[in-house]
């Protein structure tokens, strides 16, 4: 990566981000560590707005609208998930036609034999949640994933080197993960973790990824200190244009913060969230 020219690239995006007035300047949206949207409204807000996925997690109920249920990627992340809550979470994905169910690695196996033949992808994480794992370790992790059944890779970038200027790193870092996805033919989003990163950062995070051939470019783990904002959103758009997606994880409690991800450029909005959440019920904090 040549660093005169993201330099170059990075000082011209803030000129006219200054210009256009383009970047939201709302605060961070508060409950970032709960789940995406709150309500059916919201939901379908997005949908009609053009997002392609919302990930849930396990709790889904037969009230579920169908037209949603084919945009949700139902989502267990968390350290103390067993096999038996992947079940659950694959039996729902199955019953109500979910986009794809987003596991950590070792569950991979599971959720290919119970959604075999089914329309339901499966997703998984690669370097999760800190991004700090060996390039090589990355590569092979997700190879393993991919031969194990995955049909989707969301990997972490490492952090410190983006923040210490080792864009070639950075860069190795993704394209080696890209590379593996692409033998098997399958989508590859980069997570930068927004939370961690001035705006300089977020900025040269989707460069990077956008030159190493990545195919969106996500906001957060949702195991750091934040979420995503509807300015960070409008930034990564700006910066990758139409060539990727983005994908905002975490923060959107209203269907006004919904739209607001939306209209700033989401193509996707992630969470850890529960049924409760397309019924319009009460939700309690909780995490992937």
């Amino acid at each position: 990566m040549d660093s005169s020219l993201i330099d170059k690239v990075v000082s011209q995006v803030f000129i006219e981000k200054a210009l256009q007035k383009f970047y939201y300047t709302g605060d961070t949206c508060a409950g970032w560590e709960r789940n995406v949207i709150d309500q059916p409204a919201a939901v379908k807000n997005i949908i009609k707005n053009g997002a392609e996925r919302i990930a849930a997690g396990i709790g889904v109920g037969a009230e579920i609208d169908k037209e949603i249920a084919r945009t949700i990627d139902h989502t267990l992340l968390k350290a103390e998930a067993t096999p038996q809550e992947i079940e659950t979470l694959c039996q729902e994905a199955r019953t109500y036609g979910f986009a794809s169910v987003c596991v950590n690695p070792c569950f991979v196996p599971q959720c290919r034999d119970l959604l075999k033949g089914s329309s339901v992808k499966v997703c998984t994480v690669i370097g999760f949640p800190l991004g700090t794992t060996t390039t090589e370790v990355k590569r092979a992790e997700a190879e393993q994933a991919l031969q194990s059944g995955a049909q989707e890779i969301d990997m972490v970038i490492n952090i410190g080197m983006l923040k210490a200027g080792n864009y070639d790193y950075v860069f190795y870092d993704i394209n080696q993960v890209v590379l593996a996805a692409k033998k098997y033919k399958t989508l590859c989003k980069v997570i930068i973790e927004t939370a961690l990163l001035t705006d300089e950062e977020k900025i040269k995070a989707c460069l990077i990824s956008k030159n190493a051939k990545a195919d969106f470019v996500k906001t957060s783990t949702g195991f750091s200190k934040g979420g995503a904002t509807a300015g960070d959103v409008a930034l990564m758009r700006y910066v990758v244009g139409s060539a990727m997606g983005v994908k905002a994880s975490g923060g959107v409690r209203t269907t006004e913060e919904a739209k607001a991800m939306i209209a700033s450029g989401a193509d996707r909005i992630g969470a850890s969230a529960s049924v409760k959440i397309v019924k319009g019920e009460s939700v309690t904090a909780g995490g992937y």
